[in-house]
């Protein structure tokens, strides 16, 4: 699901598995007699086992560290990228992080239609299935075909029997390839040791086709890094073969960009929780109401309830945020009744935007959004405003929630997320948050045990801060953040 936006340092934590080399082991269980045995004996075999049970679930995750560029802000870059690992020997690709989808895929050799350059001063790469030792294809009889199904539309080749998959935009844009399964290569660290080329086979796609947005050079990059709930997600995919736990966490960083992923969770103290929506293909949440300076604001609750093309869902490939319509002249509105006579109110190529000489944090109101089980995010002013320009020495500050016409849907996009832990515990089927300094380092768990072993991990380094082409025109930042929403919801 390609989203326009999104990611400077990306952690990954990589569970020590069973048989220590990435296996899973796989116990076999039989009926036996026990022919007079006493219980003693019997007990202390288990007490045996158990040990070595024990001594297995006690061994620590690892954590991986990669480099990630890009801003949330539109007129910079616009979106969050990294660097996976793929084939043997491997490559490094450049992929978009995306939470609103499940695939992860990357332009293949041939491509029609893909971009061979890019304005965000990387170099594009294209994976060669013919140059890698460990490639093998993924057949329509796989069950991983199956999974894929849940994420696109499946298209399965009766002449050659290969798995493949088309991804439709909607902006009309798309792209079409097959399914690979190879190995992703992980530079792990548990503790004070360091273990290169970890590696898990994965499926993920292969591009030959791309059409509409995604041939564009400006914002081009290798692929989509998928991170959703469906079985082909590479969350779901290394969690399953007991590489990772079974949720990750991020924080990116609004100014200057970059930030932290973490596949595993993130632990800080003022980390608050709301459930999941259950049975839902993408990360949904009950946002139950808007409140502005403490006042909650006179929005119906089931406005955010939700059903088939409604409710609230947090993306981080999503570069703004959308509001249901119900709630969106209701937030605006309480924007304008609080705020300094000295701001002069302006209406911008369909925009509600401020001009104002003073700092918008001592202006412009707090928000909350508030969730299930009382969880609440807090917004400050440049988690809702986005500065355009300025005129005559006074900066134009636009509220940059949108309204999606005749549709309940509300989507939390970076303009939220940025500046915050967001941890997706998809174990324990909660979303987790908290303001924070995503230039800092943060504690995650290194156990799924419940223990309280941590690693600090951090920024290696700040890559975002390079100079990208400037885009002064937030119309056409909000209609490529409109056009590129999921094809899921046809009404976009």
């Amino acid at each position: 699901m390609r989203r326009e936006s999104i990611l400077a340092v990306v952690v990954f934590l990589v569970a020590a598995t069973a048989d220590g080399e990435g296996r899973n082991v796989v116990l076999s269980l039989e009926r036996a007699s026990h022919g007079g045995v006493e219980l003693s004996r019997l007990r202390e075999r288990d007490r045996v086992r158990h040990g070595r049970l024990l001594q297995q679930q006690q061994q620590p995750f690892g954590v991986v560290n990669f480099p990630v560029q890009g801003t949330f802000d539109p007129y910079l870059v616009g979106l969050y990228f990294t660097r996976v690992k793929l084939g043997t020997p491997p490559k490094e690709f450049y992929v978009q992080i995306d939470t609103g989808s499940d695939v992860l895929w990357v332009s293949c050799k041939p491509c029609s239609g893909c971009p061979t350059s890019t304005g965000l001063q990387i170099h594009l790469e294209f994976f060669d299935p013919s140059g890698s030792s460990t490639v093998s294809p993924i057949s329509c009889s796989d069950q991983r075909c199956s999974l894929g199904a849940q994420s696109s539309d499946s298209l399965c080749s009766s002449r050659n029997n290969q798995c493949g998959y088309t991804f439709q935009y909607g902006d009309g844009s798309g792209t079409s390839g097959y399914y690979l399964s190879d190995s992703m290569y992980f530079d792990s660290v548990v503790g004070s040791s360091s273990t290169s080329n970890s590696s898990a086979q994965v499926v993920f796609g292969c591009s030959t086709t791309q059409t509409g947005d995604l041939t564009k050079p400006d914002r081009a990059v290798d692929g989509i890094f998928g991170l959703g709930k469906q079985g082909l997600s590479i969350i779901s995919q290394l969690s399953s073969q007991g590489v990772t736990p079974n949720a990750f966490s991020h924080c990116l960083k609004g100014e200057n960009g970059g930030g932290i992923l973490v596949l595993g969770q993130i632990v800080e103290p003022n980390i608050v929780y709301t459930p999941m929506v259950p049975s839902q293909p993408h990360y949904n949440v009950n946002l139950q109401s808007i409140s502005v300076n403490g006042q909650q604001l006179p929005i119906d609750p089931s406005v955010f309830v939700t059903s088939d093309n409604r409710g609230t869902i947090i993306d981080s490939g999503t570069t703004l945020a959308y509001l249901a319509e119900e709630a969106y002249d209701p937030f605006v509105n309480a924007i304008m009744q609080t705020i300094s006579q000295s701001v002069r109110p302006l209406f911008n190529k369909g925009n509600q935007c401020y001009l104002t000489t003073s700092s918008v944090a001592e202006i412009f109101p707090s928000v909350s959004l508030n969730f299930a089980g009382g969880a609440s995010m807090e917004l400050k002013p440049q988690d809702y405003l986005l500065q355009q320009n300025s005129i005559g020495g006074a900066a134009v500050w636009c509220i940059a929630f949108q309204k999606i016409p005749s549709q309940g849907i509300t989507i939390l996009g970076d303009l939220v997320l940025k500046d915050k832990i967001i941890v997706y515990d998809l174990g324990g089927q909660r979303i987790g948050w908290t303001n924070y300094d995503c230039a800092s380092s943060v504690n995650v768990s290194l156990s799924n045990t419940g223990t309280t072993e941590y690693v600090n991990t951090g920024q290696l380094r700040n890559d975002a801060s390079r100079p990208y082409e400037q885009n002064n025109v937030l119309a056409a930042a909000v209609a490529v953040s409109f056009l590129l929403q999921i094809c899921v919801f046809p009404f976009l």
